[in-house]
């Protein structure tokens, strides 16, 4: 009975976030989260998340293309697997934070690395870099059912047909319930919250008139065509 309790627990929070993208408040971002891009980057091991926030007004559905603002001259694409929260939750162990996971999405954390660089250089926010219009394209919802492990899904991404990307989220350096337990310290996490996990090394920037492919296993598939802001 209790296992048939959970089960059912598990199904409402899918079914209560699988309008995310509409019903959504915030997204969070975790930034330098794959071993890989820290080897590749030669750079510590970050000793908590680096986490940043995006708007929702950066949700990009497919079927609608990639936008590049035109005050950016360098834009980069980063695969990542998305955790949608299906609970309200505040000051969570990570023993218990997996229970208010209520499914998963592939994203897209699109950077404008010309911004980002000049931010970091004198300390200044991510915002304007992370969080332009069209910045955050993301999947269908995946229910929590769909998904053994978190953390053993290959992500892939390409662009113009050729692998650029190509990754697992066995090699994230914060798990999901680490992510979730550290943002929860500062923060309350509501039902449609999204939170980005990284992205693994490869992440390179890309043009208008490129074709732009992802995928995260066997479980969502996407592909955006790019576009100059002044060209709409």
């Amino acid at each position: 009975m209790v296992l048939l309790a959970r089960c059912l627990m598990a199904c409402q929070r899918g079914q209560d976030v699988a309008n995310f993208v509409s019903e959504g408040k915030k997204i969070i971002g975790v930034a330098l989260n794959y071993m890989c891009a820290v080897k590749a980057k030669n750079v510590p091991v970050p000793t908590v998340p680096i986490v940043f926030i995006k708007p929702t007004t950066s949700y990009l559905k497919e079927g609608r293309p990639i936008i590049l603002p035109k005050v950016f001259t360098k834009v980069a694409y980063e695969v990542e697997l998305g955790v949608v929260i299906g609970t309200r939750c505040k000051n969570v162990s990570k023993e218990k934070a997996m229970g208010y996971v209520g499914g998963y999405c592939l994203a897209l954390d699109l950077t404008a690395q010309c911004n980002l660089t000049a931010a970091r250089a004198t300390g200044g926010s991510w915002t304007l870099g992370k969080g332009f219009d069209t910045a955050t394209p993301v999947s269908r919802f995946i229910p929590l059912d769909a998904v053994d492990d978190p953390h053993a899904l290959p992500l892939w991404l390409k662009v113009n047909g050729e692998v650029k990307q190509k990754g697992c989220t066995a090699d994230l350096v914060f798990k999901v319930p680490d992510i979730i337990s550290y943002v929860s310290k500062y923060m309350t996490l509501e039902p449609n919250d999204l939170i980005l996990t990284g992205t693994p090394h490869g992440s390179e920037p890309f043009k208008a008139g490129d074709l732009i492919e992802c995928g995260l296993a066997d479980l969502a598939t996407m592909k955006f065509d790019v576009c100059d802001e002044q060209n709409l």
